[in-house]
């Protein structure tokens, strides 16, 4: 599961431009702040590699590992 937090992301796409796996694209809906927030669309493409939460400057996402049970 990806979490992006609004309240920390600014909008850079640093994880839009950057995910190997190209997970991410822009929401079509701009947040309070005035920007357009990534949102995680292709979830079954995530590897968890997490490049994306070393990457953020804002330490705005979080992968967490899925309950497999």
């Amino acid at each position: 599961m990806i979490t992006i937090d609004e309240k920390l992301c600014k909008g850079c796409n640093i994880c839009i431009e950057l995910c190997p796996r190209q997970v991410y694209e822009e929401s079509k809906t701009i947040d309070s702040k005035g920007v357009l927030i990534p949102i995680p669309k292709y979830l079954e493409e995530c590897r968890k590699c997490e490049l994306c939460t070393l990457l953020c400057p804002d330490q705005a996402i979080s992968v967490d590992e899925e309950d497999e049970s």
